[in-house]
């Protein structure tokens, strides 16, 4: 999954093939093929290991606050760790490879962008339930624009070169997100 992952920063997943990995892992194409019957399943181990990554993160995250916006705060700051630790990990989500080729890929993608919606949404209206945050914005669109908040870091920084701190930079605007969707006082 490493070597997948690392090829799929430096070269760029649709550039990704068998042979690339085979040769990276110090083995033969055909045996490869023996772990994995097709790339579309080699794609797909990788994505069901990113995908319990994220899941294990968010799960940690929930647990480290006493209130929803420091819950949400732990949800986008893991979030952004999980990038940082993954680079290739922006670049996947809008390769040949998930959008074109791999039905399966996407939707394992596009089950784990939904759930790290649902959490934010829970937390939004958490936070609306004790008037830390307004109650005049739907859930769903506050998580829509948090999720947007990390897409839109995230590549910035991948297409920058990384030359910012993903997660500060990420915060910071979170935080600034924040205090546009606080109640009036808080």
């Amino acid at each position: 999954m490493a070597t997948v992952l690392d090829l799929a920063d430096r070269i760029g997943p649709d550039r990704v093939t068998t042979g690339a990995v085979a040769s990276q892992i110090g083995v033969t194409q055909a045996a490869l093929f023996r772990h994995f019957p097709t790339k579309a399943a080699l794609w797909q181990a990788v994505a069901e290991h990113v995908a319990e990554g994220l899941a294990t993160a968010w799960e940690d995250a929930l647990r480290l606050g006493d209130t929803p916006v420091v819950r949400l705060r732990a949800l986008i700051s893991a979030q952004f760790a999980q990038i940082d630790a993954t680079p290739a990990l922006p670049m996947l989500l809008f390769s040949r490879e998930l959008n074109v080729t791999n039905a399966e890929l996407r939707a394992t993608f596009h089950g784990r962008l939904t759930t790290f919606h649902g959490l934010l949404a829970m937390e939004v209206r958490a936070g609306q339930k004790t008037g830390a945050l307004r109650g005049d914005i739907a859930a769903n669109d506050a998580a829509a624009l948090l999720t947007s908040l990390v897409q839109g870091v995230a590549i910035r920084w991948a297409l920058g070169a990384r030359d910012f701190d993903l997660r500060a930079e990420g915060l910071r605007l979170f935080d600034a997100q924040c205090r546009l969707l606080a109640a009036e006082g808080e």
